[in-house]
């Protein structure tokens, strides 16, 4: 096999096109190999090979840098620049991320997780090379929906300005995660459609030059362009076509629900996921179907995330205009979505946590300054929640639990969860966020309360005495563990509380502990700086009432074990019983 002899990409320039070809091939056998036994982003991976083999067959990375948007399309470009191992060798499959890191290569220079940041991230890298009067290329490499993004059009907007050497791949395959979405890819469009030639060119519009590669998966025709545009004095597009899953049928035929799959057969490409039972994904979608076809005010969005809450293309074929997916442009999200509450419609924006922390200004500007009445649903805001670096949900509580005139709530199970998406939707007087419950979907024959206008009304789930537990959100079950564990450690039942809200303290309840409770234990799914923990602690500052607040370290952390995580933080019920009773 080529790829043997292949462990940097100065490996790879003496080959002829036949031999780039079959390197081609070999490298989607790993992409195979890797993806098809522990799951990832193939649509994206398969269908920029040949593009990364041309990059790095013209260029001399790491002189010439390379910054891939998103990065969730960087395998090939990981394979030639010598941790080929992670993909051939299942036993090697752990040693590299999903994206660029800089701690795996010198040919990686940003962690890169978000979309819509490599033009402005390689910007920077052009500006400070030409500033230094270094020489060498800069190439920005974007796609998959990600010049929706405001960011992707902020950088664009200012390349131009750079008036150097600086080149920006455009990886065109007409797709985002699902369909693309926004004006923008119109003109994509007439640009393929003309072979580049439409008179109308968004990037020629905004000063940079423009060159059309009609086939993105021919070596050929690629070397050739990336040749033409090496070394040049000024910022150029090279928008190339390329076919998303482009090598293997099933993710050619569906592109959507290949850009990211679970483990699956070759063969087949039937998942080997055999998980299922409900989810909140699903249930999510056939509430809010039910609720759009009753209220025509009701209008579900999401950020080019649609299954993030069930949304699957028949789905949304069936919601209509009542179903808006804003593109990569989660800013506009939320504030589109304060518009639409603020002229009488009923919006429920939803999209992941770690997405929503781009959206702090919408937030705090443009929803809640206003108090429009809009609902947004922060998915996999949870140590449950995605693993990698870059997706962590675990900043939420600190971030939008301190914006002035917003409703955060915590549901503990399906039931009340339910209970207080239907009220947000239906009040009309407060921004409300809910925290969709990422431990699995727990059911209670407990009746859920349908109102919440009462703000900061905590529930006690268990009288008792001495110790009290206030379990938000997720950790409400950790929560009951723990008050099971103390009352047989300590013979006394300690009283439950699920807080319900992160937003504001239950201050009365919080002074009623004071008669007969020496210990508050707080338990939230979260870090813990800035969280609803220390407010609790802040509260009883003044008094003899000791308060233990559990939740998550203040750290990125990457690809990790849960229970390892749960563990480091103290986060079982044994480890906190023994660093409160440790005494006794």
């Amino acid at each position: 096999m080529l790829i043997e002899t292949v462990n940097s990409p100065a490996d790879i320039k003496a080959s002829d096109i036949n031999q780039l070809t079959a390197l081609a091939a070999e490298i989607r056998s790993g992409l195979m190999n890797r993806l098809s036994r522990r799951g990832g982003h193939f649509g994206p991976n398969f269908g920029i090979v040949e593009a990364t083999i041309a990059l790095h067959y013209v260029f001399d990375s790491p002189r010439d840098k390379f910054v891939f948007d998103v990065s969730h399309q960087c395998y090939t470009h990981k394979i030639l620049t010598g941790r080929k191992a992670a993909f051939f060798d299942a036993a090697h499959f752990g040693d590299v991320s999903g994206y660029t890191n800089p701690e795996e290569s010198e040919h990686d220079f940003f962690n890169v997780g978000h979309t819509s940041t490599s033009v402005s991230l390689a910007c920077g890298l052009a500006k400070s090379r030409d500033l230094k009067g270094e020489s060498g290329n800069v190439i920005a490499v974007i796609g998959d929906g990600s010049l929706s993004g405001g960011e992707a059009l902020e950088g664009l907007d200012f390349a131009a300005e750079l008036g150097s050497n600086f080149i920006i791949v455009v990886n065109d395959n007409d797709m985002s995660i699902a369909e693309n979405h926004g004006g923008l890819y119109q003109n994509l469009k007439a640009l393929r459609d003309t072979n580049g030639t439409a008179q109308c060119n968004l990037f020629r519009a905004l000063g940079l030059d423009y060159r059309y590669v009609a086939d993105g998966n021919d070596l050929a025709a690629l070397i050739e362009a990336f040749s033409a545009v090496k070394d040049t004095d000024h910022p150029t597009v090279v928008h190339i076509r390329t076919k998303k899953g482009k090598g293997y049928l099933p993710a050619e035929t569906d592109k959507e629900s290949w850009h990211w799959h679970m483990p699956f057969d070759p063969e087949t490409g039937k998942t080997l996921y055999t998980g299922g039972g409900e989810n909140y994904g699903d249930l999510t979608c056939e509430y809010l179907m039910k609720k759009m076809k009753a209220d025509r005010r009701v209008v579900t969005m999401v950020a080019a995330v649609p299954t993030n809450i069930g949304f699957t293309e028949e789905k949304r074929r069936e919601a209509g205009a009542q179903f808006i997916d804003a593109g990569i442009a989660e800013e506009h999200a939320v504030a589109m979505a304060s518009g639409i509450a603020k002229s009488g419609g009923k919006p429920v924006f939803a999209t992941h946590s770690s997405f929503f922390q781009r959206t702090y200004d919408q937030l705090s500007q443009d929803l809640c300054i206003n108090r429009s009445p809009a609902t947004l649903l922060v998915n996999t805001a949870s140590v449950y929640g995605m693993h990698d670096i870059t997706h962590l949900g675990i900043f939420d509580i600190p971030m939008m639990s301190n914006i002035p005139n917003l409703v955060y709530l915590a549901p503990t199970n399906c039931e009340e969860y339910f209970a207080m998406l239907e009220w947000s939707i239906e009040q009309d007087r407060y921004p409300v966020a809910v925290r969709i419950p990422c431990n699995g979907v727990h059911h209670t024959d407990k009746p859920a309360d349908t109102d919440y206008s009462a703000l900061n009304r905590y529930q006690i789930t268990q009288h008792g005495a001495k110790t009290a537990i206030l379990a938000l959100g997720d950790f409400y079950q950790l929560g009951e563990a723990l008050a099971k564990l103390i009352a047989e450690k300590t013979g006394t039942a300690p009283t439950l509380i699920n807080p319900r809200y992160i937003t504001g303290l239950d201050e009365a309840l919080l002074c009623q502990l004071k008669a007969d409770h020496d210990t508050v234990i707080t338990l939230e799914d979260g870090i813990l700086d800035g969280g609803f923990g220390e407010k609790i602690a802040r509260f009883y500052g003044t008094s003899d009432i000791k308060v233990f607040c559990y939740g998550l370290k203040k750290e990125f952390i990457d690809r990790y074990a849960l229970e390892d995580v749960l563990k480091a933080n103290h986060l079982t019920p044994e480890q906190i019983c023994n660093d409160i009773y440790k005494g006794e």
